[in-house]
């Protein structure tokens, strides 16, 4: 199945210049993906793409423009679906998609599964059925622009949203798009477009525009412009008329005609008519400097307000009831126990509305852990990204501390991983959108949200997966919070975990956003070779887990590392991921890439790869799993035990 939530590689593009696209810049081409298992050119899979692709350039187009076909059965099985825009004329789609099935073999000549998009169409085929299966949005593209007031931007195109989304998701079964327009300047306008294919279902539809609007504080906060691309569905926004429309109705009421008048008026009537112009003027623009006088206070109150919020940040919004949690979990039994750590207790519980919650209740007593409760609400209750666990809530009440958050299912990425028995549900297309997906809520906490944020404790065990085996970063309790523009900080004081520390943090307390890196690409090396870096084993010899992937590196046989099951999988990815795991754990911590770079890297297989330095060899044993040597740093255990917080799924 194409990973294209994935595959986000981030264009850039200078578009303040245009006004208006034509028909032929309507073509142009945006960006394809090539998927799939690799296939012989003289293929029956082949010839039947080659005579599904004939059959479509050769169809009548109709207003609709939306066609699916299909060619063969079995593992020959050909499906395709070509997707024009609702506002293109019908010679303008035909050209597109023609265009597009001569275009797409030649950029993936052999792979089974691809697709392309342009301005006017987007056109895929794959070698399996793909009508009526939505997927998530993948590529996205923005406007290198800013805009001058985010704020008011913001608003405004968050306003027009909810309309879009429904009036795009509510169309029939020919099609499902819109178009809508806003201002939010007395001059100035948004406009956005919103389209699904209309093979989905309304519910279907609106989700995944709902998840493609999550991107614009994710990826593209404050620009000008921006799209978001899809296999189900595509949005975009920008500042000035991009889509073909026909006149629409006015949004205001016409004028009501008035009489013409019997005679001029005489210079005593214009002199009136000008002095109360002049006063009504003058009074209108006396009303609106006082109220923007006040909300321009109000905002600097509320801006102070939030420049001085306590600890426990905005209780009216997220302090739960202590008895409303009690009641869901019906009263901390141990049938609803999930988990045990350092922390306290964690327990499955059900709201009154039947929302599925986890509550970490914080060990009476427990000072330390009450600073780190205090540390988690206030930091995960600014950040909000679908790679992040959600948190809904908090409670003190009396010794009580609780942590409410979202439900994840399937328990931390550990417990499958490591478990021989479970490991094997982990194939490589799940363990590289694991992969992905952590280094993209790594790169949210680092560069993307309007704080920075190091996490300092990033390993399996706190790495959650939904029913969709989507990642979930968890635990903040170690996160730092550190100023835009500082590089690093200095601690006496380490916490985090054996075995994922970077070195220059475990042995002088630097921690940086490069801190975070080493420790994704130690879990890189532990999801490719399926084993705990604490205890990696080749054969009945114990190895420490990145000199053995370096020592592979360097004769050649990378592949060596990789777990048997997932050996069948795509050679070039798996060796990439070594490739990057290995630039995460350099020695140097300025070699280290960003993790933005890294998020690059996954998602463009064009782009070269630098050379891996060696790097800092200071994992040299095998520590017990149950007792932490104190004389290496390799055993997999916090040094703080408030992260420790063991998650099992019922």
């Amino acid at each position: 199945m194409m990973r294209l939530p994935q595959l986000l590689l981030v264009f850039t593009f200078a578009i303040s210049h245009l006004v208006c696209l034509t028909s032929a810049q309507g073509n142009t081409y945006l960006f394809h993906l090539c998927r799939g298992v690799n296939d012989t050119r003289n293929s029956t899979y082949q010839n039947n793409l080659a005579s599904l692709l004939s059959s479509l350039s050769s169809s009548n187009f109709k207003n609709s423009g939306f066609y699916n076909l299909s060619q063969g059965r079995g593992v020959d099985l050909v499906s395709a679906i070509a997707l024009c825009r609702g506002d293109i004329s019908q010679s303008d789609c035909q050209r597109c998609v023609q265009s597009s099935t001569v275009d797409l073999p030649q950029r993936c000549p052999l792979q089974k599964e691809a697709i392309v998009w342009y301005d006017n169409c987007m056109f895929r085929y794959a070698n399996r059925i793909i009508l009526q299966s939505p997927e998530e949005p993948g590529p996205y593209m923005y406007n290198r622009n800013n805009v001058s007031d985010v704020g008011r931007f913001n608003q405004a195109l968050y306003n027009l949203l909810p309309g879009l989304q429904r009036q795009a998701s509510s169309g029939d079964s020919q099609k499902k798009f819109s178009v809508v327009d806003t201002n939010y300047t007395n001059h100035d306008k948004i406009y956005a477009l919103a389209q699904c294919t209309p093979d989905l279902t309304e519910a279907q539809c609106s989700n995944c525009l709902g998840q493609a609007f999550t991107y614009i504080n994710s990826y593209f906060p404050g620009k000008q412009g921006a799209r978001v691309l899809g296999a189900s569905c595509i949005f975009r926004f920008e500042i000035y008329p991009f889509y073909q429309t026909s006149a629409p109705p006015p949004s205001f009421s016409p004028p009501t005609l008035q009489p013409p008048p019997t005679a001029p008026p005489t210079g005593d009537g214009s002199n009136k008519i000008r002095n109360i112009i002049i006063a009504v003027v003058s009074t209108v623009g006396s009303v609106i400097l006082i109220v923007c006088v006040f909300f321009l206070l109000r905002l600097r109150k509320r801006n102070e307000r939030l420049a001085t919020i306590n600890e426990t940040g905005s209780r009216e919004s997220l302090e739960l009831d202590f008895g409303t949690i009690r009641s869901a979990t019906n009263n901390f039994s141990d049938y609803n126990k999930l988990g045990q750590g350092g922390f306290g207790s964690v327990y499955r519980g059900k709201t009154c509305d039947g929302q599925e919650i986890a509550v970490k209740r914080l060990a009476k007593g427990s000072g330390q852990g009450d600073f780190e409760f205090k540390n988690e609400v206030v930091l995960l209750a600014k950040l909000q990204h679908r790679n992040l666990v959600r948190l809904l809530g908090f409670c003190l009440d009396g010794l009580e501390r609780l942590l409410v958050y979202e439900f994840i299912p399937n328990g931390s990425l550990d417990q499958i991983l490591f478990d021989p028995a479970k490991r094997a549900i982990l194939d490589w297309e799940r363990r590289y959108k694991i992969i992905c997906g952590v280094a993209r809520g790594l790169l949210y906490l680092h560069e993307d949200s309007r704080l920075r944020i190091i996490h300092r404790d990033l390993k399996p065990s706190n790495i959650l997966l939904d029913e969709e085996m989507h990642p979930k970063i968890a635990d903040f309790g170690m996160a730092r919070l550190i100023v835009v523009d500082q590089t690093q900080g200095n601690t006496s004081k380490i916490v985090g975990t054996y075995g994922y520390m970077a070195p220059e943090y475990a042995m002088r307390g630097q921690f940086s956003v490069k801190s975070d890196v080493y420790g994704f690409g130690v879990i890189l090396l532990e999801i490719v070779s399926g084993q705990k870096n604490s205890c990696f084993r080749v054969g009945q010899t114990a190895e420490d887990l990145i000199r053995y992937a370096w020592k592979c590196w360097r004769s050649q046989n990378a592949l060596n590392l990789a777990d048997p099951a997932i050996i069948d999988g795509p050679r070039d990815e798996i060796m990439r991921c070594i490739h990057i795991a290995l630039l995460c754990v350099q020695e140097n911590v300025t070699a280290r890439p960003t993790m933005a770079s890294v998020v690059l890297m996954l998602s463009s297989f064009s782009l070269s790869l630098p050379v891996p330095s060696e790097p800092a060899f200071f994992n040299d044993s095998c520590a017990d799993a149950k007792q932490p040597d104190s004389a290496h740093i390799s055993s997999n255990y916090s040094i703080n035990d408030v992260s420790i917080t063991e998650l099992d799924p019922r």
